[in-house]
């Protein structure tokens, strides 16, 4: 059989049961893999050898360790309660905190921040008399917008690396131009914005309860020290290099090592914390590289991209727009790993095949995909979590209510940001 054929069954069989069964998508993934392995659409030594970016989930496994010792350091809280009782008032407090969620989220993974500062946010919530649910939600989708901005903020953003060539600066500057750090930045402003505008009505001062202390500074330190590694290691290394994914490694190694030393924590909860490590998506990863190694070896991603150009031919602005939205679309019901994991190549061959700088496009399907999670409850983790955390407050936010709030959240952050690349970037 054609391999074309082959490697596309797999793969639109293994997308389905991923939407359908999502608990099980990392065994879902990896089943995938080895059908193909055994198929022969994948040769397993240069599968695991050449297709699966080891460097990228090395990246993926040092932020997470780093990120959890950083929530144990109780820095974030402590700030996020400074912020809340140095804001005029509450509603400009939760805009604020809003707002510092999804800065942290750039460099640390959205579902911890959530729940580090969703405390702060429910007491003031409570206080003021604001639906819990909405506040919560809030956090949530600020946190989501900011993991595009880095390098090391969410593992759509570090596939677009791997794919793209990006080296952790190259998301501030790209060949001398503001790259998509700061475009999403403009957007996390009017985010911010649009959450003091849901609670503006909130307008008189309410503290909360200073009940965090700084455990110790040294994990804040690691991190700073993690991203200037990874900045410096830009400057020598294309992309996302072995030197990348050894820098966040050491600096989680590095961690530990303080954890048990000198913090004197049992070498049972250091253990604790590599265990309980989000390894479904690793797994997960693992598989969907080796699928679309498959796909791109059989020469279907040529076909696909022949597919969009006979669509639009060589209006670039309809493509972009088309992937735009469609990111949107897809990512607020399917899970945007393997979504983008699929259009990263997909991107590649179009911008090849018209002869232009692929740089547009790919910030487009970045913003659409990640953003694009914020419409539904299900459409990012730290949506799930939120959802659930005002539950147990006795505030159910279901579909319709969240989609009421999400989907004008992600209209209009996405036009801005969306735009504002197109103005800047167009070829």
């Amino acid at each position: 059989m054609n391999p074309i054929v082959v490697t596309a069954l797999v793969l639109v069989l293994a997308y389905a049961l991923i939407a359908a069964f999502s608990k099980y998508k990392a065994w879902i993934s990896l089943g995938a893999a080895l059908l193909l392995m055994l198929l022969g659409m994948a040769p397993p030594l240069e599968a695991l050898r050449e297709w699966v970016n080891w460097n990228v989930l090395a990246i993926y496994v040092g932020s997470l360790i780093l990120a959890e010792l950083f929530i144990y350091s109780k820095v974030p809280a402590v700030i996020a309660e400074w912020i809340a009782n140095k804001a005029p008032n509450a509603a400009v407090a939760i805009a604020l905190i809003a707002l510092f969620t999804g800065l942290v989220s750039a460099f640390v993974e959205n579902v911890a921040t959530v729940l580090v500062v969703a405390p702060i946010a429910i007491e003031i919530a409570k206080k003021v008399k604001v639906p819990v649910g909405l506040v919560l939600v809030i956090l949530a989708v600020n946190a989501n917008l900011q993991g595009t901005a880095t390098l090391v903020g969410d593992p759509p953003s570090m596939l677009f690396a791997g794919a793209a060539g990006f080296s952790f600066n190259d998301f501030f500057f790209y060949r001398g131009k503001l790259s998509i750090f700061f475009f999403v930045q403009a957007g996390a402003i009017i985010a911010a914005l649009i959450s003091w505008y849901l609670v503006r009505k909130h307008d008189h001062k309410e503290s909360v309860a200073r009940t965090s202390k700084v455990v110790s500074w040294v994990p804040l330190l690691l991190l700073v020290g993690m991203v200037g590694g990874l900045a410096w290691n830009s400057l020598h290394e294309v992309g996302v290099g072995a030197g990348a994914g050894l820098i966040c490694l050491a600096a989680a190694l590095l961690g530990q090592l303080w954890f048990v030393l000198f913090r004197k924590e049992k070498l049972s909860e250091a253990v604790r914390i590599v265990r309980e490590l989000d390894w479904e998506t690793l797994f997960f990863l693992v598989g969907i590289f080796i699928m679309l190694g498959a796909l791109n070896r059989s020469g279907a991603i040529e076909v696909l991209a022949g597919g969009v150009e006979s669509l639009f031919g060589t209006d670039v602005l309809a493509i972009y727009v088309f992937l735009v939205a469609v990111s949107v679309l897809i990512s607020g019901f399917v899970d945007n790993v393997p979504y983008i994991a699929l259009m990263l190549p997909l991107v590649s061959s179009v911008s090849a095949n018209l002869g232009i700088e692929p740089t547009v496009l790919y910030f487009g399907l970045l913003v659409g995909a990640c953003l694009g999670g914020n419409v539904t409850p299900f459409g990012a983790s730290a949506n799930i979590v939120a959802v659930g955390l005002a539950k147990k407050q006795g505030d159910e936010v279901g579909f319709g209510r969240f989609v009421k709030l999400g989907l004008p959240f992600t209209l209009i952050t996405t036009t801005v940001v969306a735009a504002a690349v197109w103005l800047y970037w167009k070829p």
